[in-house]
C-alpha cells in the first residue's frame, strides 16, 4: 500500500492503510520514539486479512511526518492524542477501533477519555494507566533502570542511534526468548534511514504534559482488551492488570515470557485477539 500524507490536527502526518475501506477500521497507535514501521507490515496484513481496514501512522518527529528542531518539541502529549483523532478525520472515520502499544496505549486511553464518541473499542498492549489509579505499581526492573541511566547517544551519528535503539530493543524483549540481533539492527537502520530528521527523535524524551484535568479511566465505556507480557521490564505485568481492573469490564490477556512490545512469536495470538475483540460495535 502507498504511504499517504494527511493533514491532521493542523499538521502533516504520514499514514498508510491496509485492507478494504469498507471493513471495520482499526487505528494503530505506536509508542514514543518509534515510527509506524514498528507496526510491521506483515502484522498489519494479518489484521487486514481478518476483515479489517488497518491504518498506521508516523507520530510527529518520526518517519516522514512533520519534524521539529531537535531538543524543542513544539507539541504536548495532548497534541499526540489529538493527532490520532485527526488521522481518523483524514480517513473520514467517525468511530474506529483503536489499538495502542506502550505510550501509544496511554494515548489510546486518553483518546477514549477526550474523544469517547470516536472510539468503538480499545486494545491496550504493554502499557500502564495513563491517569492516576488507586494502587501502587512496581517500578521497571533494575536492569532496565541501569541501562537507561547509562545510555549515551550521539544524535548526530545515525549508527550511534541505531546501536542505541538496538540495545534498548534487546532489553525490552525481556530476556526470556530468542532475540534476532542482526535482523533487528537491519530493521532499525531502515527505520532511521527513512526518518526525515533522526536527531529529532530525541524530542520524544521531552514531550510536556498538556496539564489538562480529565475524568478517571473508569469513565471509559469502550469495550477494552488489555494485552501484557509477563516479562515486560518497563511496565511489569501489574501495570496491565491495573489498567484492566480500572476500565469497566476490561479483559486481560497475558503472554507468557513476552517482554515489552509485540514479539513476532505472538503475532497470531495478538491478531486473533484483536480481530475477535473488534467484533464489538
Amino acid at each position: 500500500m502507498a504511504e499517504r500524507i494527511v493533514e491532521a490536527n493542523g499538521i502533516e502526518l504520514c499514514t498508510e492503510a491496509f485492507g478494504d475501506p469498507a471493513d471495520p477500521p482499526i487505528l494503530l497507535v505506536m509508542g514514543i520514539g518509534a515510527s509506524m514501521l514498528w507496526w510491521d507490515e506483515e502484522f498489519c496484513r494479518m489484521l487486514a486479512e481478518g476483515g479489517r481496514q488497518v491504518i498506521r501512522y508516523d507520530h510527529r518527529d518520526t518517519g516522514r511526518s512533520v519534524t521539529y528542531e531537535p531538543g524543542h518539541p513544539g507539541y504536548t502529549g495532548g497534541d499526540l492524542v489529538a493527532d490520532a483523532a485527526g488521522v481518523l478525520d483524514a480517513y473520514s472515520i467517525d468511530r474506529g477501533h483503536v489499538v495502542g502499544v506502550s505510550a501509544g496505549g496511554a494515548f489510546a486511553q486518553l483518546l477514549a477519555v477526550d474523544y469517547a464518541e470516536r472510539v468503538r473499542t480499545l486494545v491496550l498492549i504493554s502499557t500502564s494507566p495513563a491517569l492516576s489509579v488507586d494502587r501502587d505499581l512496581p517500578a521497571p526492573t533494575d536492569e532496565f533502570v541501569q541501562f537507561v541511566s547509562a545510555m549515551s547517544v550521539d544524535w548526530s551519528d545515525a549508527e550511534s542511534v541505531v546501536e542505541s535503539q538496538l540495545g534498548y530493543t534487546r532489553l525490552l524483549a525481556g530476556g526470556h526468548r530468542s532475540f534476532d540481533e542482526e535482523a533487528t539492527r537491519q530493521f532499525i537502520r531502515r527505520d532511521i534511514e527513512r526518518t526525515m530528521n533522526f536527531s529529532a527523535l530525541q524530542n520524544h524524551d521531552a514531550i510536556p504534559d498538556d496539564g489538562r484535568s480529565r475524568p478517571p479511566l473508569s469513565s471509559i465505556n469502550a469495550p477494552t482488551l488489555v494485552i501484557h507480557g509477563t516479562a515486560d521490564p518497563m511496565f511489569p505485568v501489574e501495570h496491565g492488570k491495573a489498567v484492566a481492573d480500572t476500565i469497566p469490564n476490561a479483559r486481560l490477556l497475558t503472554l507468557r515470557g513476552a517482554g515489552h512490545g509485540i514479539d513476532r512469536a505472538d503475532w497470531p495470538t495478538i491478531t486473533d485477539a484483536i480481530i475477535d475483540h473488534t467484533r464489538f460495535d
